[in-house]
């Protein structure tokens, strides 16, 4: 028999040193525990968690306490104490926090375009078999019927389903004329081709779902990354842990190392720094002191601050940021292929003259209505021939069969389309904008140089930098180690090693106490005076700084230029495509970024609703924009671009999530393949519609006459396919698009 709920309280009180009582507020969903002395917050948050976890379904049983304990009920609140003195309780210190929330995971479904795919795939393995049953003569012919019947069931099931909904609507499209079209081939005995027909239909719909399968999760994935819980400091010193959406103005609110700003506000105690570069693109960290402002979603990379909040959480910056995505893509419109336009008025227009014909030919001309008699083809087969040439199989193939060719060879070489919509609209841009850390540049600092101050003992500042920072994950430690082991510099065992809180590390190596860490070192110690006259470093660099002995150095840092991204950008130029450089850095990081690589303009220290902006500005100027970011700054204007182009390895994933283009393993090259391949495309698939349209009015004037066969009918119509997709196969094979 299972323990009570009250008995498996109580044995965690038993576990729980220091725990002296818990409340249950299962209405108001809040949970308490009540201690004496410093205890571990974080551990018994998690153990208590777990607790109400295994007995939250037995809440509402009586149950009584268990010896040793007090367990009483004041207008639904519990609360479950150990046997104590009166007047402990006056000493107990609560700490409250929101009732843990217990996911039940969701059954999982299958993703659509998996049955789309599984069907097709069914519809040309049987089709297949039955045709080699039929012209081999491998089986009996009722069996290759067989074949040929699943085949079009798998093939059309999606399409009769579709038909059907717009049916119901008294609506008409293009699956209800791909159904017409097969039954008519069957009905004259051309099993064959409707199979191909319906094949080559339902796989292009199972890729264009995949595609879509992919898209419009931006949203969720921010809201993933945003901070769900804060520590708000009570007035009588005391801690609670609250949902954000509970913060008010004014509040202060303790934020940890490691961990995220839940709202924007003003750090009021402490000094750490924050790594901002989800929200402004900026790699190095933003030193944060007492009176500076803090974003909500950004991370508190040292020491312990408190913030007061000045904005409350649903008016933040994350929170702006997803409103923004919401909103442009409000403002961009659907890109609707050619076919889609007019499918629904083709479709009405192909079966009403397919049926003006009818009568025409049975009572305008006297042709038996069904069967072929005395030399003469029925009026029926008349009119199956027409439906056969005027159905638009090369017409609906000619922009898919490319759209999918061009995105086969882009995956092959590392650029992903989502959609044939970025393929078409890339091709007419005429301007890029460029986010600069994460696109331009790798995003990942890199040691530029080192100084000493007197000169001439750089090499011993790399060497101390290398021994403080060879087991840090710091993402200044990472470069520094980095160029260390590149130079071939050695290893220095280090003692006394210490890390200092917002500050840096120290430790001793050989005989020598060794600091590293940021200028405020200089600043505090007996060399403070001295400090003072030391050079800044350079606006698009970071610094840290090394102490030893009689030794004072520092490295310098910037965050790395892309190899590519030069002869890109000069590619771009040459293409006639105007480049735009659109960051929240600072003036003189962006200027030297840009004079280094030669872009048209620059624009900086941008918010992401200046970034809109600027998209919207340049889209106003005529030409369409592509715009290039990773970060979750530029997916605002990912939306708002006609094109949006993502980083794929560093990309955030709300980037990743909005863009139609993402250039994967982080090449920006990656970029002008994927350019000119939507040239191409583009070309092909005019190059597709001149040819199935040409067909369909050639074929369909021919059969009006009455001088073409329903077997020259079929040629006609497959052949125009196959040249349409021979046509499009040009893409897929081609060495450079």
């Amino acid at each position: 028999m299972s323990p009570s709920w009250v008995e498996t309280l109580a044995e965690f009180l038993r576990s729980a040193p220091g725990v002296e009582a818990v409340r249950l507020d299962p209405v108001a969903r809040k949970v308490a525990f009540a201690t004496l002395g410093s205890v571990d917050e974080a551990a018994l948050r998690h153990q208590l968690a777990a607790t109400i976890a295994a007995i939250e379904a037995q809440l509402g049983a009586s149950a009584a306490a268990p010896a040793g304990f007090t367990l009483r009920h004041d207008h639904g609140v519990t609360e479950l104490a150990g046997e104590t003195c009166a007047t402990a309780p006056k000493f107990w210190k609560w700490r409250e926090f929101t009732w843990p929330e217990h996911e039940t995971a969701a059954a999982p479904t299958e993703p659509e375009w998996k049955q789309l795919a599984l069907l097709a795939t069914v519809c040309g393995v049987a089709g297949l078999a039955g045709w080699l049953a039929a012209s081999f003569s491998l089986l009996p012919a009722s069996a290759s019927l067989l074949l040929y019947s699943v085949a079009l069931l798998a093939g059309g099931w999606d399409a009769a389903k579709d038909t059907w909904e717009n049916l119901r609507a008294r609506k008409l499209d293009i699956h209800f004329l791909m159904l017409a079209v097969a039954v008519g081939a069957v009905c004259v005995g051309a099993w064959g081709e409707a199979v191909l027909l319906l094949f080559l239909f339902s796989s292009s719909g199972a890729m264009e779902e995949f595609a879509l399968d992919r898209t419009h999760r931006e949203v969720s994935a921010l809201l993933k990354s945003a901070p769900k819980f804060a520590t708000l400091m009570l007035a009588d010193g005391g801690e609670r842990e609250v949902a954000v959406e509970e913060l008010k103005l004014g509040d202060r609110v303790l934020v940890r190392p490691g961990g995220a700003f839940s709202a924007d506000g003003q750090i009021v105690k402490g000094k750490s720094a924050s790594d901002e570069a989800a929200l402004t693109g900026e790699a190095v960290p933003v030193e944060k002191g007492v009176g500076d402002p803090v974003y909500s979603g950004t991370i508190n990379l040292w020491g312990a601050v408190e913030f007061e909040v000045k904005r409350l959480p649903g008016e933040s910056t994350l929170q702006k940021i997803i409103r923004l995505i919401q909103t442009a893509q409000k403002l961009r419109a659907p890109s609707e292929r050619f076919t889609d336009k007019f499918g629904g008025g083709y479709t009405l227009a192909v079966l009403a003259g397919c049926a003006v014909m009818f009568l025409v030919w049975w009572l305008g001309f006297r042709l038996p209505a069904f069967a072929n008699a005395g030399g003469q083809t029925s009026a029926f087969y008349r009119t199956m021939t027409l439906l056969v040439v005027t159905s638009p199989c090369a017409l609906v193939l000619s922009i898919p069969s490319a759209i999918l060719a061009a995105i086969a060879w882009g995956a092959r070489r590392g650029v992903l389309f989502r959609g044939g919509a970025a393929i078409e609209k890339l091709a007419d841009i005429g301007v890029v904008a460029l986010d600069k850390t994460g696109t331009l540049t790798t995003g990942e600092l890199a040691v530029v140089g080192y100084e000493s101050f007197p000169p001439g003992r750089e090499s011993e500042v790399m060497a101390l930098a290398y021994a403080l920072e060879a087991k840090s994950q710091h993402p200044l430690a990472r470069a520094i180690v980095r160029d260390a082991q590149a130079r071939g510099v050695r290893t220095t065992e280090v003692g006394e090693f210490q890390s200092l809180t917002g500050q840096g590390v120290r430790g001793r190596v050989g005989e020598a106490q060794v600091l590293l860490g940021r200028r405020e070192l200089l600043e505090q110690g007996p060399l403070a005076a001295w400090a003072k006259v030391l050079p800044p470093a350079p606006a698009e660099l970071a610094e840290v700084w090394v102490i030893g002995g009689d030794m004072v150095g520092r490295v310098l840092l910037r965050d790395e230029i892309r190899s590519a991204s030069r002869d890109v950008l000069a590619a771009l130029k040459q293409a006639g495509i105007r480049t735009v450089m659109l960051t929240g850095d600072r003036r003189q990081t962006a200027d030297s970024v840009a004079r280094e690589l030669g872009l048209d303009e620059v624009r900086a220290g941008l918010s992401p609703e200046q970034k809109v902006a600027a998209i919207q500005e340049l889209r106003a100027s005529g030409k369409k924009v592509a715009m290039m970011g990773d970060g979750v700054n530029d997916a605002p204007c990912l939306a708002a671009a006609d094109v949006s182009v993502a980083m794929g390895a560093r990309g955030s994933d709300a980037a990743l999530e909005q863009a139609e283009v993402i250039l994967m393993h982080d090449r920006i090259e990656n970029f002008l393949a994927a350019l000119t391949l939507s040239r191409r495309a583009k070309a092909i698939i005019r190059q597709n519609l001149a040819i199935s349209l040409g067909v369909v009015v050639l074929m369909a004037v021919a059969a009006i006459f009455g001088i073409v066969p329903l077997a020259v009918g079929v040629a006609a119509h497959e052949g125009s396919t196959v040249v349409v997709c021979l046509n499009s196969l040009r893409l897929l094979f081609g060495k450079n698009a």
